[in-house]
């Protein structure tokens, strides 16, 4: 093969750890997350979201020690776009061999209107402030249109422009609800790229994170990397919230069985690694 023709690699984020953590009865102690996020690191797995650090000392401890044991993946923190939790996820990666602080707000009609309570213009400029705040602890910071994909797409681009403006180096559109189809989702990653050439210029990375709930997570995180995402983040058995995730042994396997017709395409993921962390990881939840 030339180098030419090199498949592309897909970063794989897991969130077993914070998004997979938020599924009913799945509680871990902070030994159970260190040796899942260990195994993690031999998975191959790029990213790891370690937890969501101002909503306990236990997930500030967790991402923390994570941080500063793992040395080969990015680990990350979440934080809203509000300063004391962009503060507390700084303070919680700052010791990480490769640490990354990962924003959201919502921009959706229906989280405008009924969550935030704020217009459309004060959301991008609190995605700036934000941005540039994270970009203050860190080099590597990700931004998230919640609900982004039922986003009016021309929103969609205003609001990601603002965000790799500030200094935002990761893009994800999340399906946070688990609403959208594969041809629809797809559709919307070509559209902003289409729009913002800023995007494949700098490098900027293109995520796709989906739930569930309409048993399309997996279908449309695969859509997703056809029209352009590179990072895909998934959860190990996909578990999260309501239905799951987008379950990372079914993507990972789904470009390796089918690498005929995802030839393009490659990832980190050491499978044989898989069964004994999904066996774990069922056994701890």
């Amino acid at each position: 093969m030339t180098a030419e023709t090199q498949p592309t690699p897909i970063r794989i984020f897991d969130t077993t750890l914070r998004d997979g953590e938020q599924s009913p009865g799945a509680s871990l102690t902070h030994s159970e997350k260190l040796e899942i996020a260990r195994q993690l690191e031999v998975l191959g797995v790029d990213v790891i979201e370690a937890g969501f650090p101002i909503t306990s000392q236990g997930d500030f401890e967790a991402v923390r020690a994570i941080g500063q044991e793992l040395q080969r993946p990015i680990v990350a923190g979440l934080a809203r776009c509000v300063p004391r939790d962009i503060d507390r996820a700084g303070e919680a990666v700052k010791d990480a061999a490769h640490p990354r602080i990962h924003v959201f707000c919502a921009t959706s009609r229906i989280h405008r209107e009924h969550k935030l309570k704020k217009a459309f213009e004060q959301i991008v400029q609190l995605t700036r402030d934000s941005v540039t705040q994270a970009r203050g602890f860190v080099d590597d910071v990700e931004f998230s249109p919640e609900d982004g994909s039922r986003t009016e797409l021309n929103y969609l681009v205003d609001v990601t422009a603002a965000a790799i403006e500030a200094g935002a180096t990761t893009i994800n559109i999340p399906d946070t609800v688990g609403y959208a189809v594969p041809a629809e989702y797809g559709h919307i990653f070509k559209y902003v790229r289409e729009q913002l050439p800023i995007i494949d210029e700098r490098g900027i990375y293109l995520s796709a994170h989906c739930h569930n709930d309409l048993g399309l997570a997996v279908s449309n995180s695969l859509a997703a990397v056809q029209n352009g995402a590179r990072q895909v983040e998934c959860t190990i058995n996909g578990i999260g919230e309501r239905a799951g995730n987008a379950a990372l042994e079914e993507l990972v396997m789904a470009l390796r069985t089918r690498g005929d017709y995802f030839k393009q395409f490659t990832t980190n993921i050491n499978t044989k690694k898989i069964f004994p962390l999904s066996r774990m990881v069922s056994n701890l939840t």
